[in-house]
């Protein structure tokens, strides 16, 4: 099943039950108005939703919309928690190596997670805003799962049952701004603007065979100003999986229905800076940050450069049949 928040009925949207290929939608007031009354009383409204995506996809709903990413807030506006760990330990390595430094054994055993701004979520074609270039703008494509009600000291199992569901995001970063906030030793504010999600959540069993019930694996395309930069299989070299993710940020409080908790950059393990782009055979990156990192590492300096306003960015990820699952994130790096 696939749902979606279209930019109508307040500020949390209005809940669409979304055609497997992304084509019509049905607005379901009478179940649910939003995704997040949804999420409040899964268990109740979940046998109803998918009777109507049933529906739909086999061609029952002759008064389905036209369903368009550009109508679309981020499938939950708003969110009660927004978490973002970093699973894939290959771009935290890159990061310390960077800079020198090497990376502790904890960080393989317990994963690094923040908590980041869940009130103003954009939607998915809408602008990356920025006051200026010399923040350094960037993006971070992830992917990330929606949980329901779980209690503090959830087991890794229960955190497991307790996803609804999957989406892309792109969480933009401002790197020039994260060294002076990270210096204070309280974390990240003004260097994490609002993040974008895709289109479109699903529930798990839309992912087919590419769903463990740990990870997604497919590959997370990535291309700035239509060239392709990065393709990892979000699959391979996640250190923690979802599940763990979701049990370490419960690990001392509730989490409640419609809580994100998200990936952190996807990132695959290669070889050097000449066999990880793209260009060169590799699956290049989903931040530009990963290959100034390896510029760092082999050249003592950084060459490619962060987005300038205009630059354009989009996120997306297909099935084996090359559909998009989620739609695409598709921005354009904008002055505000």
């Amino acid at each position: 099943m696939k749902l979606a928040s279209l930019k109508q009925g307040g500020r949390d949207g209005t809940l669409v039950v979304v055609s497997r290929d992304l084509s019509r939608c049905v607005a379901v007031p009478d179940i649910a108005p939003t995704l997040q009354a949804a999420l409040d009383d899964w268990d109740a409204v979940l046998p109803r939703l998918q009777a109507v995506s049933n529906s739909l996809n086999a061609g029952g709903y002759v008064d389905s919309m036209e369903f368009s990413p550009a109508n679309c807030h981020s499938p939950l506006p708003r969110a009660y928690q927004w978490a973002d760990g970093s699973a894939y330990i290959n771009h935290v390595e890159l990061v310390r190596k960077a800079r020198g430094a090497t990376l502790p054994p904890e960080f393989h055993t317990d994963p690094l997670m923040y908590q980041g701004g869940s009130d103003s979520f954009v939607g998915p074609r809408d602008p990356i805003y920025a006051l200026s270039e010399d923040w350094g703008i960037d993006l971070e494509a992830e992917v990330a799962v929606i949980t329901g009600d779980l209690s503090m000291g959830a087991s890794v199992a229960d955190a497991a049952k307790a996803i609804r569901l999957v989406l892309l995001v792109n969480d933009v970063s401002l790197r020039n701004l994260i060294p002076a906030e990270l210096a204070k030793g309280f974390g990240f504010v003004q260097s994490k603007p609002a993040s974008a999600f895709s289109p479109v959540a699903v529930t798990p069993d839309e992912l087919g065979a590419a769903w463990d019930g740990e990870k997604v694996s497919l590959p997370l395309e990535v291309a700035i100003n239509d060239k392709p930069f990065g393709r990892p299989n979000a699959g391979v070299d996640m250190t923690f999986s979802f599940p763990q993710l979701v049990a370490h940020l419960a690990k001392t409080r509730d989490l409640e229905a419609g809580s994100i908790i998200g990936s952190g950059t996807v990132s695959n393990k290669q070889g050097d800076l000449f066999g990880s782009s793209i260009d060169n055979g590799g699956v290049g990156y989903c931040c530009i940050a990963e290959v100034r990192m390896y510029e760092t590492i082999e050249s003592g300096a950084p060459k490619t450069g962060f987005l300038k306003f205009g630059d354009r960015v989009v996120i997306d990820m297909k099935d084996d049949d090359g559909a998009s699952i989620f739609g695409a994130i598709d921005q354009v790096v904008t002055r505000r």
